[in-house]
């Protein structure tokens, strides 16, 4: 909200670290595209972070 209220909805977030699982679906929501918890495969995390922008730029 304080992103769109800025003039800011351009930029995407993505959350990292440790952050329960019953937040997720609030993230989400509130406009989060991605998740990335402990334990993360960092290829596949950037696999769907490259797939994030691709989506974007179409």
């Amino acid at each position: 909200q304080e992103l769109k209220a800025a003039g800011a909805e351009d930029i995407i977030v993505i959350c990292g670290g440790v952050i329960p699982q019953q937040d997720y679906d609030f993230l989400y929501k509130s406009g989060v595209k991605a998740i990335f918890g402990p334990g993360t495969n960092i290829p596949k995390a950037a696999q769907d972070i490259l797939q994030i922008l691709r989506d974007r730029k179409a």
